[in-house]
């Protein structure tokens, strides 16, 4: 009597996770798998966080060319002081403020039809700015029209767009929450479907907390230049029925 009350339930369980896959998942979007042999159901848990970038890095890159080196060479310096003025009227300090080198190069002295270029020198030169105050770089971003008057050709790192790009450094303070908060809507998924299936939950058998995913908020993609990064983590669970 035993055992058939046992099927009974069995085939129950089995009808009410045929019903809830062709409904579209009754318990919500985290049931993956049921296996009736086994009595076991595993689950996803989801969750998402928009959090602040707590870093940012700036790169300003300049240009400048002409037929004489030193006069190519001194626009190139005056660039650079102007970047620096600039950043310093938005408030940086000069240890968030990093220089670097000048570079003039001779296009005549390629190898293969340098001589055919009307501006014979080219230089480009870089300041960087690196701050724990990312709001205050997105501030200063928007505030370069002065060097862009002056004449300035700005870019970014390789001739890139001439944009901050936002780190999130604290990233471990965050983490922690978010598996917590991934697990609860596990077992929520998992409990959820144990009574409809008119089943007990049982143990945890197994548990992948999955990779925690950075991008932009909004629109989930990030090439580094949005400030508010979203955080996801999927993580999978099998659990017991009983």
């Amino acid at each position: 009597m035993a055992d058939n009350l046992r099927s009974t339930g069995l085939v129950a369980a089995v009808v009410v996770a045929l019903g809830l896959a062709a409904g579209g998942f009754g318990v919500g979007k985290g049931l993956e798998r049921f296996r009736a042999a086994d009595r076991s159901v595993t689950v996803k848990g989801l969750a998402e966080k928009d959090v602040e970038s707590d870093y940012a890095v700036w790169p300003l890159g300049f240009r400048r060319a002409g037929t004489d080196f030193g006069a190519v060479q001194r626009l190139l310096a005056e660039d650079r002081d102007r970047v620096v003025a600039f950043l310093k009227t938005q408030g940086f300090t000069e240890a968030e403020i990093e220089i670097r080198p000048l570079q003039v190069q001779d296009l005549w002295a390629r190898e293969y039809g340098g001589n055919n270029q009307p501006l014979r020198f080219q230089g480009t030169g870089q300041v960087l700015v690196k701050s724990a105050r990312p709001k205050a770089v997105a501030a200063a971003a928007l505030a370069v029209d002065p060097l862009i008057q002056a004449g300035l050709q700005l870019a970014g790192a390789n001739d890139g767009a001439a944009g901050p790009q936002y780190q999130l450094r604290g990233f471990n303070e965050v983490k922690a929450p978010l598996l917590a908060e991934a697990t609860r809507n596990a077992r929520e998924q998992a409990e959820k479907f144990a009574a409809e299936a008119g089943a007990t939950l049982g143990r945890l058998r197994n548990a992948n907390q999955g990779v925690i995913q950075i991008g932009a908020g909004g629109d989930g993609n990030d090439d580094g230049s949005a400030r508010v990064k979203r955080l996801r983590v999927v993580s999978t669970f099998e659990y017991t029925l009983d």
